[in-house]
């Protein structure tokens, strides 16, 4: 790659800036352009390596750049932060892109598909309708608070006492706030019934994927797990391991080494896939949490038994969720089934 010419593309919505570099360094040119302009300068040119910051509308531009035969290489923003001097302007972030793409160790982004970019679209609409149904149910119980009436937590609680305490004339509530309230609960119900209906389309999309289907055998993973993997691991050829991959979505501890001293920390709280890190996570808990329950049935039940006795639950929740990872890989890297020892 650092022997072809690189174009580097600062996105925006409306005006981009692209810089064009040869393989020995030299600038050719670095200038803004238009969406339109921009089209025409990658039909144009001839077949290079088009890098680009992983951000808003990057896979649209990943494909229209393939399609007009240049290589693409999708990097994540922080990498790219690091090659970054001077000022932040768009000519300054076009230069780091540019430097970035030749460096070895800034490994690529796989450019989504336009079915996998709207299956994940799928999952992030879910989850904006969980985190609103949420937020909204938070308030109302926010509201009912200031006026002595406190809920126990979770949405069935909430939703078997809220009409007895609209309907209660005798608690004191100004009918105006009684309005108020009710025309949240009806709106908390539209969220809920929208939310539901997207968690069932995820679930029919997850038996139509046939990845996602040899997923749900692994310990842990429910449908939204298996459709997060899918969409994060694709067929395993972005990473070069289950190592790497279970490394890139946040699930190996950060270290710290000098002299020879290797310091192993936490895991990262930023640079993680922190949805699919979560559900993963939850998965763990809940296989733990069963396990206590009976005898462990297979290797890796007793892998995880001895962990918890050693470690504690969030560790070993952690460690399991780590081999889930790195066993994905593998099954949609070789194209296997799950077979449990």
């Amino acid at each position: 790659m650092k022997k072809s010419t690189v174009l580097a593309i600062d996105l925006a919505k409306t005006t981009l800036q692209l810089g064009k570099f040869e393989h020995d360094g030299k600038m050719v040119y670095n200038r803004a352009l238009s969406r339109q302009q921009l089209k025409e300068r990658l039909i144009k040119e001839p077949s290079a390596v088009v890098a680009m910051e992983a951000c808003g509308g990057a896979h649209y531009w990943a494909r229209f750049a393939q399609s007009c035969g240049h290589q693409v290489k999708l990097m994540n923003a922080r990498s790219v932060k690091a090659f970054r001097t001077g000022q932040k302007t768009d000519r300054n972030d076009t230069l780091a892109i540019a430097i970035a793409a030749g460096q070895p160790t800034v490994r690529a982004v796989p450019v989504l598909s336009t079915e996998a970019q709207a299956a994940q679209s799928l999952d992030r609409a879910r989850r904006l309708a969980d985190n609103q149904c949420v937020s909204l149910s938070n308030q109302i119980r926010g509201l009912l608070s200031e006026f002595g009436i406190v809920f126990p937590q979770g949405y069935v609680a909430l939703r078997r006492r809220i009409y007895g305490v609209l309907e209660d004339g005798e608690n004191g509530l100004p009918a105006t706030f009684r309005e108020l309230v009710w025309s949240l609960w009806r709106m908390l119900e539209r969220l809920r019934a929208h939310a539901d209906e997207l968690q069932r389309q995820l679930e029919r999309r997850v038996t139509e994927i046939e990845s996602c289907r040899r997923l749900l055998a692994l310990e842990g993973v429910g449908p939204v797990g298996a459709f997060r993997l899918w969409l994060s691991l694709g067929d395993g050829s972005g990473f070069a391991s289950g190592k790497n991959a279970a490394a890139c979505l946040g699930l190996t501890p950060k270290q710290h080494s000098s002299g020879g001293k290797e310091r192993i920390g936490h895991i990262s709280h930023v640079s993680a896939d922190q949805p699919l890190r979560s559900t993963l996570y939850q998965g763990a808990l809940a296989v733990i949490r069963h396990l206590k329950r009976r005898h462990p049935r297979t290797r890796k039940e007793q892998w995880l038994a001895a962990l918890v006795q050693r470690r504690g639950v969030k560790v070993a929740a952690i460690a399991l969720a780590n081999k889930t990872v790195r066993t994905a890989h593998a099954l949609l890297s070789q194209n296997t089934t799950y077979q449990p020892q």
